[in-house]
């Protein structure tokens, strides 16, 4: 049996989207290869865990440099996973851009297929994304295959352009199995209804960071009367900007970090997705695709080169409106409030989308035929 190595920044536990992804991967890919994964810990020890039956081997990370973890046993560790275990092919979850230049380094003494699977561009950190230039076209010259989660991610990205050939369409996916809907789940959704009668209820989720968008929503509540209520969940760097930026204005609620069946709850309740993401580090959008997958119009921005408008369809699934107009945006979660027919047009358009594209099962026969094809 073949032998591939996963290489991701964090694993499972470990919450994130391309966390996700790459369990999804493994998951998608076993008893098909024998693998392995390595991985950063978000404590400073070494661990090895075994997750879903892979043997994951989790690196103790001592600081962090934008946003990037470092570690001073991950070379040895992945020096050891590459001469031991001596994989057939390497999956590397990019960016990654201190372990990028330790995986290089092993690659040029191992026939390893390398399969990059391309999350997004640096483009915030201008100074790293300078840095790293050789880096990225020395691997994706290595590269056999790169995975992008959009056709619109291929187009605007300047590096992928270069090498359009190398790469495949994979979107992201949706377990079915974890959108299962409990009756203490519709208990839930009935007590936030009740809780909210006659209100417009819109739920926005994720981190709190700069692309989210979140800011731009705040504003855009501005433009709207009390008839809304805007349940924004998640925590993260920006949480405390947030909270002054939303000073005064009833209309919005923080719910802090919440558990799966709370989210699933408020989603439900919610008659509008809002999804304010501004820039393209929003590569594909998988909670948008999981509010869409419970039949809610999605409101989004334009991105140019992001993966959104390409989950979400304007006036399809949902409106997209110009990036940062935060009155257009208001009109819009006015628009869908005032107009149920639209709402459920959309929601259900949205669903069908989902499910003709985005789940697990299209995503595993699509994994699997990709890794038959490069060896």
């Amino acid at each position: 049996m073949r032998k591939i190595l996963h290489i991701s920044k964090y694993y499972y536990p470990f919450s994130g989207g391309t966390e996700q992804i790459a369990r999804d991967v493994v998951l998608s890919l076993k008893n098909e290869y024998i693998q392995k994964v390595i991985a950063f810990n978000d404590e400073k020890k070494d661990k090895i865990d075994n997750v879903d039956g892979i043997e994951v081997v989790k690196c103790g990370c001592f600081t962090k440099i934008a946003a990037q973890s470092l570690s001073i046993s991950y070379e040895r560790n992945l020096h050891n996973l590459m001469e031991d275990f001596n994989p057939d092919i390497v999956v590397f979850h990019y960016p990654n851009p201190f372990v990028a230049a330790l995986l290089l380094r092993e690659l040029k003494k191992s026939k390893a297929k390398l399969v990059l699977y391309w999350h997004l561009d640096i483009v915030r950190q201008k100074y790293l994304k300078l840095l790293f230039t050789s880096q990225n076209k020395s691997l994706l010259a290595r590269a056999d295959k790169i995975i992008a989660t959009s056709p619109n991610y291929i187009e605007g990205s300047k590096w992928l352009q270069s090498v359009k050939t190398k790469c495949i369409v994979i979107p992201n996916c949706i377990n079915v199995e974890r959108m299962e809907i409990t009756q203490e789940i519709e208990k839930k959704v009935l007590n936030i209804r009740a809780q909210n009668k006659n209100k417009t209820i819109c739920v926005a989720v994720g981190r709190h960071t700069e692309y989210k968008g979140f800011s731009y929503l705040i504003q855009a509540s501005k433009f709207l009367d009390d008839s809304f209520h805007i349940y924004i969940t998640g925590t993260g760097e920006l949480t405390e900007k947030l909270h002054e930026e939303a000073r005064g204005d009833k209309k919005i609620t923080f719910t802090g970090r919440i558990d799966d069946d709370e989210l699933k709850s408020l989603i439900l309740a919610s008659d509008l997705f809002c999804f304010p993401s501004i820039t393209k580090n929003e590569a594909f959008g998988l909670a948008l695709a999981e509010g869409m997958y419970y039949e809610k119009p999605a409101i989004t921005f334009s991105i140019q080169g992001s993966g959104v408008n390409y989950v979400s369809l304007d006036k399809v699934t949902g409106i997209e409106v110009e990036n940062r107009n935060v009155k257009k945006y208001a009109d819009a979660m006015r628009l869908l409030a005032q107009n149920e027919e639209l709402r459920v047009k959309y929601g259900k358009a949205g669903k069908k989308r989902i499910e003709e594209n985005f789940l697990s099962t299209q995503f595993t026969k699509n994994i699997r035929n990709m890794f038959k094809s490069i060896l």
